[in-house]
């Protein structure tokens, strides 16, 4: 059966001059010219992201989508006409999302975070903004600390709508982010807190002991990597601290009080440096 909106792996059963016709069991699928690997040959089996064209004809591709079908993707709004938005998902034929599926108007240029799926009544891929019906409200098992992945969206009011684990939405806070993000990205995340909505509260750093514990072994290492001495301070830039050890402003300065209470730095005006043993 041919998954659409998918990857498939497909024979390849002829060459024409537009490009191969491969063989499903829902009737051969073009893979154009442009999209042929330089040595597919006949009788090979092909991975290839299947959907409809403008003219809904089954097209298979190389081309990479940004999301698949069931999947939360970050797309870019391209074009809004009087039936809907059109997104870019890395295909020639752009997502469409209906206004119906909109939770609310979009707009040229707009990042939107969407569901894709198999619409049952035309059998095509389209998009909504409307994520309710797609979230998972079934009891959360996930634990305070657990490791988990993010899908950063838009930037809202306060911080980054984000979809964790392709099955929850969430939000990272602006005052805890201290790297640039950007729409679509995928990262690692913590879980912080499990809300009464079933949304989560997430952060890019782990939380309490554990994570200034790591964070001083890990400034301890870097110092010996530099020689001893790293030219940060409690009064350097959250940026540059995040930059150069990849920790919030908050979390070094535990971390490196941690340190000096053992006796492991010594706190310069101009930076940190390892302590000399007698």
């Amino acid at each position: 059966m041919l998954h659409l909106g998918d990857y498939n792996y497909l024979e390849i059963l002829r060459e024409l001059d537009h490009g191969l016709y491969l063989g499903s069991d829902d009737g051969d699928v073009l893979l154009p010219r442009k999209y042929v690997p330089a040595d597919a040959r006949i009788g090979d089996m092909i991975s290839v992201f299947v959907y409809r064209d403008s003219e809904d004809r089954l097209i298979a591709t190389t081309l990479e989508p940004k999301a698949k079908v069931d999947q939360f993707g970050v797309l870019q709004v391209k074009d809004v006409n009087d039936f809907g938005a059109f997104l870019d998902w890395g295909l020639e034929k752009d997502l469409f999302v209906p206004y119906k599926n909109q939770h609310d108007p979009l707009y040229p240029g707009q990042w939107a975070l969407v569901y894709v799926y198999l619409d049952e009544n035309s059998d095509r891929l389209v998009g909504s903004t409307k994520l309710g019906p797609f979230l998972n409200y079934d009891p959360i098992t996930l634990q305070e600390g657990d490791e988990v992945q993010l899908l950063i969206g838009p930037e809202k009011a306060l911080g980054y709508q984000v979809i964790v684990n392709n099955k929850y939405l969430g939000m990272l806070y602006r005052n805890e982010v201290f790297r640039p993000l950007t729409p679509g990205e995928y990262t690692k995340g913590y879980l912080k807190k499990v809300r009464e909505d079933n949304k989560l509260d997430v952060s890019l750093q782990k939380q309490g002991y554990d994570e200034v514990e790591q964070a001083a072994d890990l400034i301890a290492q870097r110092l010996k990597e530099q020689n001893g001495f790293l030219p940060l301070t409690d009064k350097s830039a959250p940026e540059e601290i995040y930059q150069q050890l990849g920790m919030s402003k908050k979390t070094f300065k535990k971390a490196i009080g941690a340190l000096y209470k053992r006796g492991d730095v010594q706190l310069l005006d101009n930076g940190i440096s390892l302590s000399i043993t007698p």
